[in-house]
């Protein structure tokens, strides 16, 4: 970093994880095998998707699209922090740093949509099953992902050309594994009065709105179910939206523990970490919930196997 009247950044320095150096070798092997469990296991999902006929239906659309953005979401930051974990080195250029600011953007809310998306399928197909067909047309969910797409990418621009402005930083340091919207900004010398009210009003519609939705669907199926008079009944929506809600529960249940928890004495500890589960963990868990708890996705991978087998 040059240091002047005002600092000009041309690199930045991430401290990374809150382990210690003796460590390292075997967290980095950890993070690499989760990583790669990520990555294969969320092909595998779209690759059953796309050969059996079966599952191409409305909420596996969703789902393959929410692998390959799992994929992606993790890809943005798993490969460059085990990078610095097997070579010592910390540091990440500025274009590296605003790239990775934009593309960590647009995973992260392409999720929050992708979830939101799925639990409007499942509230149709429990609560309207009759009309499920009509509405969930192959139009609707090709809309609806690329509504989902266009949102995330704007807002991920708005947010990296805001960024781009901050040119001088008192201090190149970065408290995380990644280079962190809200981290940048506590660095930068210049007024983030504009970012910060950004970062609020479209963190509501990108995070907080599509939440209030998913509660909104969910709630609609809880009253339906409950008005199920027969056990099969309800065991068969349980299943349904089981997979689903179990990764909702994991994805915003780590926003809510970074964003609204009250912070402690160790907050970058605590931010790096939350940061993990939803980066690392959360992905990697998602091939397991649906094909474990799915008989469909069971299925098609018995078929598959069974056809190459004969083959």
């Amino acid at each position: 970093m040059r240091t002047d009247n005002e600092s000009t950044v041309s690199e930045f320095i991430l401290l990374g994880l809150p382990i210690r150096a003796e460590d390292q070798g075997m967290y980095s092997a950890l993070f690499l095998a989760m990583y790669l469990t990520t990555v294969l296991g969320n092909l595998l999902i779209i690759l059953l998707i796309r050969l059996d006929s079966h599952l191409h239906t409305p909420m596996y659309f969703f789902l393959s699209h929410l692998a390959f953005t799992d994929i992606s979401f993790s890809s943005v930051t798993a490969p460059k922090m085990l990078v610095n974990m097997l070579t010592h080195s910390q540091k990440i250029s500025y274009t590296g740093c605003v790239s990775q600011v934009y593309f960590f953007a647009i995973f992260a809310d392409l999720d929050s949509f992708l979830l939101t998306s799925m639990a409007y399928d499942m509230y149709v197909a429990i609560c309207h099953p009759l009309h499920y067909s009509q509405t969930m047309s192959q139009t609707l969910c090709i809309l609806l992902v690329f509504v989902s797409w266009a949102l995330s990418i704007a807002n991920a621009l708005v947010h990296t050309l805001l960024l781009a402005h901050l040119s001088h930083f008192r201090d190149n340091t970065i408290p995380h594994y990644f280079c962190d919207l809200s981290a940048l900004l506590k660095l930068s010398r210049s007024d983030t009065t504009i970012n910060e009210l950004v970062i609020l009003i479209l963190g509501n519609v990108v995070i907080t709105l599509p939440f209030i939705c998913v509660l909104v669907s969910y709630g609609h199926i809880g009253v339906t179910i409950l008005k199920t008079p027969s056990i099969k009944g309800i065991c068969k929506a349980l299943s349904t939206c089981g997979s689903h809600l179990c990764v909702v529960s994991l994805y915003y249940g780590a926003i809510i523990g970074l964003y609204f928890v009250p912070s402690s004495n160790n907050t970058n500890d605590k931010d790096a970490i939350v940061a993990v589960m939803y980066t690392v963990v959360t992905p990697m868990l998602n091939p397991f919930i649906y094909s474990l708890r799915n008989r469909d996705m069971k299925g098609a991978l018995r078929n598959i196997l069974g056809r190459r087998l004969c083959s």
